[in-house]
């Protein structure tokens, strides 16, 4: 398959929601002009987004809700359940932790992690903050797909090199650092400094 450009997968995410939110109100078909209209695009550019893997929908029917969500569920890879592990037992951690939208879309947080020996052993949401010196060790155990990096910066490559060693292959990050992985590692980075600053942005030239 070409490589797809990350806006584009960012708007499948995007009519993804949208087209659950349709399904749970009962609508049966629904225009690329409807998901357009809530996206904030074209209609043009759903169909374009949507022609990158195959062809979806009948001329002047629009698309069935519920078919064009299982393949947009398919298309990024949402058929099957991811193990989480969340390093980091923050305000920010403890929140994600807590978060509901994850099991929905098939991301299962299994495990939570701190440095802190005033937070190992207490508990968030079921879930027991482990001592990172034992990572390594739980991973082989019970392995993750994915780890969320809530740390400071001075702590996150060095996480990530161990992790990255323990067979771990994909990472969001919350650190405020461009981490260093392998060719074979992807890491999406979340920067809510940045967001802000669009904002304010947005604000300032509305």
């Amino acid at each position: 398959m070409r490589k797809i450009a990350e806006s584009t997968v960012r708007r499948l995410s995007l009519y993804l929601r949208f087209l659950e939110e349709f399904e749970e109100q009962g609508v049966a078909t629904v225009s690329s002009e409807a998901l357009a209209t809530r996206g904030g695009t074209t209609s043009a550019q759903v169909r374009k987004d949507l022609s990158f893997f195959g062809s979806f929908g009948k001329r002047g029917l629009g698309y069935s809700v519920p078919e064009l969500a299982s393949r947009l569920r398919d298309i990024l890879g949402l058929g099957k359940t991811y193990r989480v592990a969340v390093i980091g037992a923050g305000n920010i951690g403890a929140a994600l932790v807590h978060f509901r939208g994850f099991e929905k879309h098939g991301f299962h947080v299994i495990s939570l992690y701190d440095n802190d020996p005033k937070k190992i052993g207490r508990k968030h949401n079921g879930l027991v903050i482990r001592d990172q010196l034992g990572i390594e060790g739980d991973i082989a155990r019970d392995p993750i797909d994915i780890a969320i990096l809530v740390t400071p910066a001075s702590a996150a490559q060095e996480l990530v090199d161990r992790l990255v060693k323990a067979g771990v292959k994909a990472f969001l990050n919350f650190a405020p650092l461009q981490l260093r992985v392998p060719d074979d590692v992807v890491v999406k980075n979340v920067s809510l400094a940045l967001e802000l600053e669009a904002l304010s942005y947005g604000l300032r030239n509305r």
